[in-house]
C-alpha cells in the first residue's frame, strides 16, 4: 500500500506540467539573469572610466601626468560632454619649488549618474599616477646629490601584484557573480514545492481519497512519508539542475562558470536538510489551507517574506546590522548561509553542519504540526 502511494504521488507531480516549471524552469531562468546581470559587480578585470582632461599649467611636469593617464587603459580619453570624471589641473600645478604658498590641487568634477564606491576606485587609481609623478620627480632632483638614492626611489613599485597577495577564504580565485546567484536561487526555487503540493493535497481532499485512505487505517505518518519522498528527490533534482546551469549553461551568455569549492558531501547533506525544511512549510500550509488558491497565495507571500529578510531579494552583506541580524530567523538565510559556505570558502560538512541541523530539526517540527492538524481535520471529517 505504501508503495502505490508513493508511486501515486510521483504520477500526480509528473502531470502538473504548471507547476514543474515554477520549481525547475523558473530558478533556472534567474540564475541566468541575475549571473549576466551581476558579472560586472564580481569581476576581477579592471573598471574603467571615460575622462576629460583640461590643463591650465602646461608645463613639464603637467604634461607627464597627462601623458601617463592617457597609457592607462583603465581611463577612455573622451569629449568634456561624454566625460564621467573631468580633470583640471590648475596653473602653478608643477610648480613644486613654490612653497609660499598652498600648493595647487587636480579639481576633479563629477558628471551624471557615477556610484560613489565607483567614485573611491577613480581616486585611488589617479592617485597612483600622482604618486608615481611625484616620485618621478622627486628621483631627479635627488639624482643631482646622491645617484643612490635617486636609484633607490626610482625602485618603488605602485603596482599591487608585487606590494601584496589577494585570497579570498585562503582561495587563490576571488569568486564570481555565479557563485552568488545559484545558491540564492537553489535556495527560494526549492521553497516553491508549496505550489505542486498544496494543489495535489486540496484536490485530493475534495475527492475525498484522504478519507477512504484513513478509513483503510492508513495512518497520518504513512500519508505524510509518502507525500514526503517524491518531493525530496524532486528537491534533489531541482538542487542539482540548477547547479548544472550554473556550471554548463550560464558560461554560454560570457559570463563566469560555477565553481564548487566546498565538499559533494557538504552539498548532499545541506540540501537534504534544506528539502525538509521547505517540504516542512509547504506541507503547513497546504494542510491548513482552505483552497489551492489560498494556499498558493499564502505560500507565495511567505516564500517572498522569507527570501526578503533571508537575504534572497538583497544579499545580506548589502543589509544595515538590524537587517542582518533579522535575517537570522529565516531559514532561507540558514540554507543560504550553508552554500555559501560551500560555493565561496569551500566548506566541507563540519562547515554546514549547523545549518543543516537547523533545517532538518525546522523542517520536522514543521511536518509533526502539519500532522497533527491533518489528524485534526480527518477527525472533524475534513
Amino acid at each position: 500500500m505504501f508503495k502505490a502511494m508513493v508511486k501515486k504521488e510521483f504520477l500526480l507531480i509528473l502531470r502538473d506540467k504548471h507547476a514543474l516549471m515554477a520549481l525547475f524552469i523558473m530558478p533556472a531562468v534567474f540564475i541566468l539573469i541575475m549571473s549576466v546581470a551581476m558579472k560586472d559587480i564580481f569581476s576581477q578585470k579592471t573598471v574603467s572610466f571615460d575622462i576629460a582632461l583640461i590643463d591650465h599649467d602646461k608645463t613639464e611636469i603637467s604634461k607627464m601626468l597627462i601623458d601617463d593617464l592617457k597609457k592607462d587603459k583603465t581611463f577612455h580619453l573622451v569629449q568634456k560632454n561624454d566625460a564621467q570624471f573631468i580633470i583640471t589641473l590648475p596653473k602653478g600645478y608643477g610648480n613644486i619649488e613654490d612653497t609660499t604658498t598652498d600648493p595647487k590641487k587636480a579639481l576633479i568634477s563629477v558628471q551624471g549618474s557615477v556610484k560613489s564606491d565607483m567614485i573611491e576606485i577613480f581616486k585611488a587609481k589617479l592617485m597612483n599616477h600622482i604618486v608615481k609623478m611625484k616620485l618621478s620627480i622627486i628621483k631627479e632632483k635627488l639624482s643631482e646629490f646622491s645617484d643612490e638614492a635617486a636609484n633607490a626611489i626610482g625602485s618603488v613599485s605602485l603596482s599591487t601584484k608585487e606590494l601584496f597577495t589577494l585570497k579570498y577564504n585562503q582561495q587563490d580565485k576571488v569568486p564570481n557573480s555565479t557563485q552568488q546567484s545559484v545558491p540564492t536561487w537553489i535556495v527560494f526555487g526549492m521553497f516553491f514545492i508549496i505550489i505542486p503540493m498544496s494543489t495535489i493535497f486540496i484536490n485530493e481532499r475534495k475527492q475525498n481519497t484522504l478519507s477512504r485512505l484513513n478509513s483503510m487505517n492508513v495512518s497520518v505518518l504513512s500519508m505524510t512519508i509518502s507525500k514526503v519522498i517524491p518531493y525530496i528527490l524532486i528537491a534533489q533534482i531541482q538542487m542539482w539542475l540548477m547547479v548544472g546551469v550554473g556550471m554548463f549553461l550560464v558560461p554560454y551568455f560570457d559570463t563566469p562558470a560555477l565553481e564548487i569549492n566546498g565538499s559533494i558531501a557538504a552539498l548532499v547533506l545541506l540540501s537534504f536538510s534544506l528539502s525538509i525544511s521547505a517540504i516542512g512549510v509547504s506541507t503547513l500550509i497546504a494542510v491548513s489551507a482552505s483552497s489551492s488558491e489560498q494556499a498558493t497565495t499564502i505560500g507565495g507571500i511567505l516564500n517572498i517574506l522569507l527570501g526578503a529578510i533571508g537575504g534572497i531579494m538583497v544579499p545580506k552583506f548589502f543589509m544595515p546590522e538590524t537587517m542582518q541580524k533579522l535575517a537570522d530567523i529565516s531559514p532561507m538565510s540558514w540554507g543560504l548561509d550553508g552554500f555559501l559556505d560551500i560555493f565561496l570558502k569551500g566548506g566541507d560538512i563540519f562547515s554546514v553542519l549547523d545549518e543543516s541541523i537547523a533545517l532538518f530539526c525546522f523542517g520536522t517540527i514543521a511536518l509533526i504540526i502539519s500532522m497533527l492538524v491533518l489528524y485534526k481535520r480527518l477527525e472533524d471529517g475534513l
